[in-house]
């Protein structure tokens, strides 16, 4: 596990950091991850570090932005330490889904692909059990 895993789910309430998807509804700890990417000088330093599910983490990869669908334009990805979730998405209780609200918000939800149908599905059932948003 890494060594930082404690105090970055804390911070996080134990909840992953993009698509906050609740910890405590899986079988295994989240993952602590690199926001900016050892591989694009990122560093291991708990600023740049968030907690995700292993869904986000692994959609994410080492990318830190996408091309926005409506506007054929480079988008930084949501980052955690900088941004405020509720300024760049939106949950809707009833369907179950997070729309962006903001372009960074839009190319993080399409490229980690926050409303896929096993997510939506996840998200409504923690919303019948209070455990989401």
């Amino acid at each position: 596990m890494n060594p930082y895993y404690a105090a970055i789910a804390e911070r996080a309430n134990h909840r992953c950091e993009y698509c906050h998807a609740p910890e405590l509804v899986f079988n295994f700890p989240f993952e602590v991850e690199h926001i900016i990417p050892l591989a694009q000088q990122g560093t291991d330093e708990p600023a740049n570090l968030a907690l995700a599910c292993r869904s986000c983490n692994l959609r994410k990869g080492s990318r830190i932005s996408g091309i926005a669908p409506d506007a054929n334009s480079q988008v930084r990805f949501f980052h955690p330490r900088q941004d405020e979730w509720s300024e760049h998405f939106r949950p809707d209780s009833e369907l179950g889904i997070v729309t962006g609200i903001t372009a960074t918000g839009t190319v993080t939800a399409v490229y980690l692909e926050m409303n896929s149908a096993a997510q939506v599905t996840a998200r409504r059932l923690w919303i019948r059990l209070g455990l989401f948003p």
